[in-house]
């Protein structure tokens, strides 16, 4: 099992979010009144999420391995799994349909009127030629395989370190007692990492400061006034997919998803103030566990859910896509937009949660549909760091969901944890 404290125990859990408002609406302030000095303050965020991925493998590695080895049963393990990658499958095209379907109602790009000709690509170059990079989902999955042992910890690949996880954990539970006193040093060791975690998010604050005066002195807050359209088509599109689809997934599991958002409002308001997912992945695994979810399920449904589960980012790709399209003048058929969406549910696959990774993702779908120019990237590129919160929002809660929707279909849920953590402990926090 995982430590009992959740990484943000104590006081400092309890006054977290309060400081991380604070600091972002400070970085905020910062950004507008002297955008330069903001601008410079961007390797404070940088670190703080640099420190957060230094300890995400063994966060991931630890849990998953000990969650596997604590199952009686192995088949359980690719019960989940399995699972789990129907979720993701059912809700990611989901999220794509739902974007296709606003940009065509709402058509945030309509009478913009640009000729593709005159777009100036130079500033998406790089993201052009990172999506590149990947030229097909055969690639991608040979990526998974790391080139040893020790370089998935190093990659920087989230499912390279899970894949080594389970098969560790496979073999531990194979070995029964003989393997006990390994389990038992694994299991002291997921302590050991999760102090660690516990010291690096004192600096949460800092990290969200840096990372919004960042933001805001590089791209200035009128940057969105030119694009206001697509941000706010964005943002209630997420919002409402948030509040209705993932609510009544909730509540179909017998929850709710505000007294959810309540419970892991740390770690949204510290991703809303770096814009990486990733910063809040070992704390929101262990209180997913800490809300009742078996270990095991938490350890593969959420690593697994980082890449293939994507909500916020998969409406961000088809609502664009078609924004660019609707920018330029270029009308697409239903044939065309189904061929879209079909490649947009491949290259979706993968994308790290990392600043700039829907990005590049865009970048990738648009590069085999050859319908919209990739260089109308260039139309948005002014707009996508502000995106990037509520894409990372989306996809933190929908993996939070996914987890314990999971753990419910597999009877591994504690009730009482889960009415505990929702109804207590969340709500007393926020009346402190």
């Amino acid at each position: 099992m995982l430590p009992s404290p959740s990484p943000l125990a104590g006081s400092h859990q309890r006054f977290l979010y309060l400081q991380v408002i604070i600091a972002v609406a400070a970085g905020v302030i910062v950004g507008v009144l002297f955008p330069a000095f903001g601008a410079s303050l961007k390797p404070l965020g940088d670190a703080f999420v640099k420190l957060i991925k230094m300890v995400i493998a063994p966060v991931i590695f630890l849990t998953v391995c000990t969650g596997i080895a604590g199952m009686a049963d192995l088949k359980q393990t690719g019960r989940i799994a399995g699972k789990a990658m129907l979720y993701f499958l059912c809700f990611s095209t989901l999220a794509l349909v739902i974007g296709m379907v606003v940009a065509n109602v709402v058509r945030p790009g309509a009478g913009m009127h640009i000729h593709a000709d005159s777009l100036d690509t130079r500033s998406v170059s790089q993201f052009i030629s990172a999506a590149q990079e990947h030229h097909s989902f055969s690639d991608f999955l040979l990526q998974i395989i790391p080139s040893t042992t020790a370089g998935a910890f190093t990659s920087g690949e989230i499912l390279q370190v899970l894949l080594v996880a389970i098969l560790f954990g496979i073999s531990l539970a194979r070995m029964g007692t003989a393997g006990e006193t390994v389990l038992n040093l694994f299991r002291s060791l997921t302590e050991m990492v999760f102090g660690v975690v516990r010291l690096v998010m004192y600096l949460a604050p800092v990290g969200a400061f840096g990372a919004m005066a960042f933001t805001v002195g590089k791209f200035g807050i009128g940057s969105v006034l030119h694009l206001i359209g697509l941000v706010l088509a964005f943002y209630l599109t997420a919002i409402l997919f948030v509040g209705l689809v993932l609510g009544l997934v909730a509540r179909l599991a017998g929850f709710s998803i505000i007294r959810l958002l309540a419970f892991i409002k740390e770690e949204l308001l510290i991703v809303l103030g770096t814009s990486s997912s990733e910063s809040a992945l070992p704390g929101l695994i262990a209180k997913l566990e800490k809300a009742g979810c078996n270990q095991g399920i938490v350890g593969l449904v959420v690593p697994m859910g980082y890449s293939f589960n994507l909500d916020g980012t998969n409406i961000y790709m088809t609502l664009a896509a078609l924004f660019i399209a609707q920018a330029t003048d270029i009308h697409l058929s239903f044939g065309e937009q189904l061929a879209l969406l079909l490649v947009a549910m491949v290259s979706s696959k993968g994308a790290a949660g990392v600043t700039g990774a829907g990005f590049i993702t865009l970048a990738a779908t648009l590069s085999v549909v050859p319908s919209v120019p990739v260089g109308g990237m260039a139309l948005i590129l002014g707009v996508d760091r502000f995106m990037s919160e509520c894409r990372s929002l989306t996809n933190l809660i929908g993996n939070a969901v996914a987890a314990i929707v999971i753990a419910r279909w597999e009877n591994a849920l504690d009730d009482k944890k889960l009415y505990d953590a929702l109804h207590g402990q969340a709500v007393a926090d926020i009346l402190e």
